[in-house]
């Protein structure tokens, strides 16, 4: 059994202000936010909001803006059309059904057009403080990597994860593994040596036990070992 409480500990001292890295002042923006980083930085995203929440301030704002000028308007982000579309009806559905405000539930925040289960555990921790798991790629790929998980969905791996962290922790849990998949655990050739997590992780000590063991130094001088010289031939000698 994985201990969880160790792995809790180590992410809170390694990343003590984690937190959502979207900007935002009100749930509809965070939402707006949370839509538009599909396939983008938050980085990206945030530039392109400035601009955007002045413009659009409300639901109905959306609900109302010409298509074509919302996907200008988003079109840095990527995908900007299905972008520019989820929002207008996102906005649309909000001032028909929710009276232009943004739901406070996970089964009201699911039933708005391209709001799923992330975007509205994104929006129920960081604008209504109500703890959620955020299963994106890099929560998902961490989970995996730690053993915390043995499955590919992400609905299954939020209820895994659920089980194993306790629910005051599930929002700033989430954030943690986020950045800790941005500056550590990366995709691609992770800095597993130097993670904090490596005592936790069995992707880590599989990867580095095949490596020569976890000790950078050891396997490096290993994989140096010099050959030794070729004897010299003996006079006289033939080749063959």
């Amino acid at each position: 059994m994985k201990d969880i409480a160790a792995v809790l500990d180590i992410l809170e001292k390694t990343y003590p202000n984690a937190k959502c890295s979207l900007d935002f002042t009100n749930p509809l923006e965070l939402l707006v936010a949370t839509v538009l980083s599909a396939q983008c930085t938050d980085e990206r995203v945030n530039q392109v909001t400035k601009s955007l929440f002045n413009k659009y301030r409300s639901a109905r704002d959306y609900a109302s803006a010409p298509l074509n000028e919302l996907e200008e308007d988003i079109r840095p982000t990527g995908f900007f059309r299905n972008k520019a579309k989820s929002l207008k009806s996102c906005g649309t559905s909000l001032v028909d059904r929710f009276r232009g405000q943004v739901p406070r539930t996970l089964d009201e925040l699911v039933t708005l057009p391209g709001i799923g289960r992330k975007t509205a555990n994104v929006i129920l921790g960081a604008a209504f403080d109500t703890p959620g798991i955020v299963v994106d790629t890099h929560v998902s790929r961490i989970a995996q990597r730690l053993g915390l998980t043995r499955n590919q969905d992400p609905v299954k791996i939020e209820f895994d994860l659920m089980e194993l962290v306790p629910r005051p922790r599930w929002t700033r849990f989430s954030h943690e593994l986020i950045w800790h998949g941005r500056q550590i655990c990366i995709a691609r050739n992770p800095k597993c040596p130097q993670c904090p997590l490596l005592p936790h992780c069995d992707y880590g000590q599989e990867t580095l036990g095949a490596t020569g063991g976890g000790d950078p130094v050891a396997r490096k001088a290993k994989s140096g070992t010099k050959r030794q010289p070729a004897r010299p031939r003996q006079k006289g000698g033939s080749r063959r």
